[in-house]
């Protein structure tokens, strides 16, 4: 975690100096959200129904496991979801978007996450910054009956019907104050406003969601082994470039799992570099991670499977809206 992250967590008094700041920031937010909300500027609408699955606070919060899951329970029910995401950490040019996910996709193209949704949902994914760019192209090349967009509740420019907050329950929203000082990225009054909100590893099964290792996965060959294969073993390495290393590392200890601990910056660029001091050695790492590793990585290199549990109300309640 950042120093500033780390601050606005443990309710450093110094981020008082920034509140200034933090009230210009508020009055932007609320200016900007007022002209759409008023007609000001318009919005626009697609003609099938919009789910967003965001957060209102800087740093991951285990959206895209979410998206992931609310996918494949939507084809489970013989729907037919596709995603749309701006993209974050895709380094292609402007005029290379939006950009149809495919198996030749890499996170250059279109970022790690709309990548790792791809590959483990198999639905149509479309990436561009613009989100309205990535819906009208997602609806012009596939028959879709709901359309997800990971994050984007901040994206006023794409009108939705029906909002869904992922909030992490341990850490919350940190000191309750908007970026620069606190994590939100809209005051916490925002999730009133919203449609659902879910709390990873909350206490009330209607409103939390859960996440469950499923298995080890190899990053080059896709052979899968049981959990408690690296229990006993003696050289291991855990990386991870996400929002939050620690939960990675968490899981491994609650596997009984003891690995040497190597953290990267979230959405990081991974280089031969990065695992030249890891020879040798057996690589564990997250699935996002993997995406970017499989020919960085070596034969001895796995990822963790990790399913999200959703309510099921929340389920049922974005089934019924692509039914309409």
């Amino acid at each position: 975690m950042g120093t500033l992250e780390a601050a606005w967590y443990r309710g450093a008094v110094w981020l008082w100096l920034l509140r200034p700041l933090e009230w210009l920031y508020r009055i932007l937010t609320a200016l900007r959200r007022g002209a759409y909300g008023r007609g000001l500027i318009r919005a626009y609408r697609c003609d099938r129904p919009l789910v967003i699955v965001g957060n209102i606070t800087v740093g991951g919060t285990g959206k895209t496991p979410v998206v992931i899951a609310l996918v494949e329970a939507l084809k489970q029910r013989g729907l037919r979801p596709g995603v749309v995401s701006r993209g974050y950490g895709a380094t292609a040019h402007i005029s290379a978007f939006p950009h149809q996910v495919s198996l030749s996709s890499n996170a250059s193209d279109c970022g790690d996450e709309p990548l790792l949704i791809y590959r483990r949902t198999g639905v149509p994914v479309v990436v561009a910054p613009r989100r309205a760019e990535a819906i009208k192209a997602l609806l012009a090349n596939a028959d879709i009956d709901v359309v997800i967009s990971d994050d984007g509740l901040q994206h006023y420019a794409m009108a939705r019907d029906l909002e869904i907050a992922v909030i992490d329950a341990e850490r919350g929203l940190g000191n309750g104050f908007c970026l620069p000082a606190g994590p939100l990225r809209e005051p916490k009054s925002r999730l009133k406003t919203v449609d659902r909100v879910i709390y990873r590893g909350g206490d009330v099964s209607d409103s939390s969601v859960t996440y469950q290792p499923q298995c080890w996965v190899n990053v080059s060959s896709g052979a899968m082994r049981p959990l408690d294969s690296f229990v006993d073993a003696a050289t291991l390495a855990a990386i991870a470039g996400i929002g939050q290393p620690q939960q990675f590392f968490d899981t491994l200890t609650d596997l009984s799992i003891a690995a040497a601990q190597m953290v990267f910056p979230d959405h990081h660029d991974y280089s031969a570099e990065d695992f030249a001091s890891l020879e040798g050695q057996t690589v564990l790492m997250t699935e996002k991670d993997a995406v970017k590793c499989a020919s960085l990585a070596g034969d001895d290199a796995w990822f963790l499977r990790i399913d999200a549990v959703l309510p099921q109300s929340l389920i049922e309640r974005v089934a019924e809206l692509a039914q309409r």
